[in-house]
């Protein structure tokens, strides 16, 4: 579709379909984040590699989806978002492809970079439903797109560990390339392009001095407690990540056409969105990490359920389902009370759900109902934050501005990460010569997750109501791009 074409919805009875690809493709790109995780025990075996070595496999698709999805998003705004959203998922079959036929520990790694990249899918069809979708089918759409990230992620667990348990690896790999190569025929054949462009030059200096920064905070980040919070390297990547952040900074307030327009991410709506967003990120992935941590721990912990990982899986399905039952809740709630009020009761239930895993360990139900509950608030979250982020910018910067919520979130869910290690290694107890988390270590891993659910709610409820954008034509979005 020419950009000069009219930027009309598609029709109704299409809009169903067209909701269902991109949130197929969602799912597929977050299943990508962690599928092999449950490989990450075996994997200094299979690939002749160090225990360290094994867990650059997760860490080196995290940066690179944080990395690459603003990149992808700006490209996205000038350029055509079906057109990215398809690079995004052809770079995720490559890297699927290559550890699919590969045994050797840098072919895989260089393909678990790939299928990282990847993750600028989610904000990418988040645009594209705000383009092409009527407004009635809009918010359920963005809201289950937006969920995705936490659907694939709780859908994945078993489906990883059947594999893991029962065939050979590469196949995770090869599922996951046809998977890929599948979402782009339906990509191609249902999800029409959007004519609304932002035009101008790509803004090639912002880019790599915004990879660099990123790439030096999350390194920190995702590797402080192993390499020491207060070793050398640590301490001078979070100093290389604050100096690059003011240059680069000040780079794009200067610049022409940013990467990121910082005037407008500096409004109070969208910089406190975001900011809520890194807390709902913690908060919600919290529950996720250490939920099959305690299922499969032993009964003599005190806490644990002794489970096999897949049995695990399936224990924990009621999360992914909730946040596909509750995203189009969170839509209806959005419609009539607004986006804020929907995030502001997330953040509360959040909250609870937290709270309760802290204190309550038993018996098995109550615990995988705190769960869910946990789920089900990040699944009203999640369906409101590119909502807010949205109504408080122009629509030719609607893939640029959702792609650096969705770093926020992914920022949330590395700290998480950093959080969760640090506490579940602090307090431990031993069982049969293995030590194990102990309850008070869990017990606290909640309890910070629900002070950030909290903090994030009372930060909602202080965001200002957003200026709603209506829509453009093609002709004005062309003109705005033209003049940048």
């Amino acid at each position: 579709m020419s950009s000069a074409a009219s930027a009309s919805p598609a029709p109704a009875r299409r809009s169903k379909i067209v909701i269902g690809v991109l949130a197929s493709c969602g799912i597929a790109v977050s299943l990508m984040q962690t599928m092999v995780v449950p490989l990450l025990p075996e994997f200094p075996r299979l690939l002749d590699t160090t225990r360290s070595n094994a867990a650059w496999l997760v860490t080196a698709t995290l940066v690179a989806g944080a990395v690459c999805s603003p990149v992808l998003g700006r490209l996205g705004d000038m350029y055509g978002k079906r057109r990215m959203l398809l690079v995004a998922l052809a770079m995720m079959s490559v890297g699927s492809a290559i550890g699919a036929v590969s045994d050797e520990f840098i072919a895989v790694l260089v393909g678990r970079v790939l299928q990282g990249a990847a993750i600028g899918v989610v904000p990418l069809g988040i645009s594209i439903m705000r383009d092409e979708l009527p407004e009635d089918r809009m918010g359920s759409g963005i809201a289950l797109m937006s969920a995705t990230l936490g659907i694939g992620g709780a859908v994945g667990l078993p489906v990883t560990g059947l594999v893991a348990e029962n065939l050979n690896w590469h196949w995770l790999f090869a599922g996951a390339t046809l998977f890929g190569i599948g979402e782009i025929l339906l990509v191609r054949l249902v999800v029409p392009e959007s004519s609304l462009r932002s035009g101008g030059r790509f803004d090639v200096l912002g880019a790599l001095g915004l990879s660099a920064a990123l790439t030096c905070l999350l390194l920190a980040i995702s590797k402080g407690n192993d390499w020491g919070w207060t070793s050398g390297v640590i301490l001078g990547l979070l100093a290389a990540a604050a100096v690059l952040f003011v240059l680069w900074g000040c780079y794009e307030l200067r610049v022409v056409a940013p990467l990121v327009d910082l005037r407008v991410s500096a409004h109070p709506t969208v910089l406190l969105t975001n900011i809520a967003s890194v807390l709902i990120g913690l908060a919600m992935f919290a529950g996720f990490m250490v939920g099959a941590q305690i299922m499969q721990a032993p009964e003599d912990t005190g806490y644990g359920f002794g489970m096999s990982l897949v049995v695990t899986g399936l224990v924990l399905l009621p999360i992914g389902g909730a946040m596909g039952v509750f995203s189009p809740v969170s839509a209806r709630i959005s419609r009539r009370r607004g986006p804020r009020a929907t995030l502001i009761m997330g953040g509360t239930v959040l909250t609870l759900g937290n709270l309760a895993g802290s204190m309550l360990h038993d018996p098995l139900p109550l615990v995988v109902f705190n769960l869910t509950v946990v789920a089900i608030g990040g699944a009203l979250c999640y369906g409101a934050l590119p909502t807010l982020i949205m109504q408080a910018v122009p629509p030719t910067e609607t893939a640029a501005a959702n792609s650096l919520n969705s770093l926020a979130r992914s920022l949330g869910t590395s700290s998480c990460s950093a959080i969760v290690v640090a506490l579940t290694t602090g307090s431990v107890v031993q069982i049969s010569g293995v030590n194990y988390p102990s309850v008070l270590a869990y017990s606290w891993v909640f309890t910070v997750a629900g002070g950030a659910a909290l903090l994030a709610a009372v930060i909602a409820a202080a965001t200002p109501a957003a200026r709603r954008y209506m829509p453009v034509t093609a002709q004005v979005a062309t003109a705005i791009g033209q003049s940048r």
